[in-house]
């Protein structure tokens, strides 16, 4: 049965494909004309052509095989259909993403933030939508989903919010890493006013974001069957580290999460809310952010990781610039090279060498044009 969700961009490479089959009837003379006119006019708009996420692996191209590969899509927004269907159009547009990867990952993360305001229209939207994922979704919550019900609905359609498995021999942690102390019993406010709060960047009546006491100890009882030397991957919507307390880049427990991983010998933690391309190396836990499909964040005035190489300013009138998808690939060693696939723009790959050697070795791609 066809797919009831298709996005414009499929419909695009359909066409695409038929056009290509078309130049396969052109005689050598014909298709050399054809090529050196587009070629012309690429040149002369200063563009090269984007390459597509699945076929750079820079881990392959040096001899170091991925072990597996996940992707992930994170922070969509959605509003209901009939308000707001840009940031709809934008997650099918992850969704093709995904499919189309040859071979397909082992699984994809969704990193949190599906709704925009937690509404039972916007999160039933989503998970109806990511039904069409064809390889399994891990699901990781946000604040977004999270402050109008407390996660009662998100826990209905996707189970616990804190979770861990095994697979191909590294142990994978789910967090709930938005909890937040309570700031709206006191003030009487309606659950539709604290989902406001939350979801406003820089509001200053909310607190910060929390593991919680309870959930490091799940944590801690978790990882107390993990020998020392099993990679560990763990997924938190909140950056795990401080980034920048005013507009909650910022988890007030960073530091106890950071000492219960520590004494384990190959740590990765990915992370959404902030999205945007963002890197950091704090001991020895290495820090991947997630890009949204709904909008790119602005880099923070201070506080941004020594180790990020931040990508370029997005263009404000390009519903996708800045935006966009990609996938881990996690090798031999237990370590992750990360692939941000920026839409409208070429892939940009995070090395788990370049971390793990503080910047010393294969950094990606300075930006061309001012940062913001």
């Amino acid at each position: 049965m066809a797919n009831k969700f298709q996005s414009i961009e499929t419909k695009h490479y359909a066409e695409r494909e038929a056009f290509f089959e078309g130049l396969k009837k052109l005689d050598r003379r014909a298709f050399m004309r054809v090529a050196g006119i587009s070629a012309g006019i690429v040149a002369g708009m200063g563009k090269l052509t984007p390459n597509s996420f699945q076929l750079v692996n820079v881990a392959e191209a040096q001899g170091e095989k991925p072990k597996f590969s996940f992707a992930y899509i994170s922070d969509t927004h959605l509003y209901e259909n009939k308000l707001n269907d840009r940031f709809v159009r934008a997650i099918l547009k992850a969704v093709d993403d995904v499919n189309a990867l040859d071979p397909q990952p082992d699984f994809v993360l969704f990193g949190g933030d599906l709704a925009q305001l937690g509404q039972a229209g916007e999160l039933k939207l989503g998970a109806q939508i990511l039904k069409s994922v064809k390889a399994p979704i891990k699901m990781m919550v946000g604040e977004h989903d999270w402050f109008l019900d407390m996660g009662e609905l998100w826990k209905d359609l996707f189970g616990a919010p804190n979770y861990s498995f095994d697979h191909k021999g590294v142990h994978f942690v789910v967090l709930n890493s938005i909890h937040e102390k309570d700031f709206w019993t006191e003030r009487k406010l309606s659950p539709m006013e604290r989902m406001k709060i939350v979801a406003g960047l820089d509001n200053g009546i909310q607190s910060r974001f929390e593991v919680g006491a309870e959930q490091r100890q799940w944590l801690q009882n978790d990882l107390a069957k993990v020998a020392k030397n099993t990679p560990l991957i763990v997924f938190s919507h909140s950056p795990l580290y401080k980034y920048y307390k005013p507009w909650n880049f910022w988890t007030d427990d960073a530091d106890e999460v950071q000492a219960i991983l520590k004494p384990y010998e190959k740590v990765t933690v990915i992370h959404g809310h902030t999205h945007q391309l963002l890197s950091n190396r704090i001991g020895n836990i290495s820090f991947h952010g997630m890009l949204s499909t709904a909008w790119p964040w602005p880099y923070a005035p201070e506080g941004l990781p020594t180790l990020t190489v931040p990508m370029n300013r997005a263009d404000p009138f390009s519903q996708f610039d800045g935006c966009g998808d990609g996938r881990m690939d996690v090798l031999e060693s237990g370590l992750v090279d990360k692939l941000y696939n920026l839409w409208q723009r070429d892939p940009i790959t995070v090395r788990a060498s370049y971390l793990g050697s503080s910047g010393k070795q294969a950094a990606p791609p300075k930006p061309k044009l001012p940062t913001y």
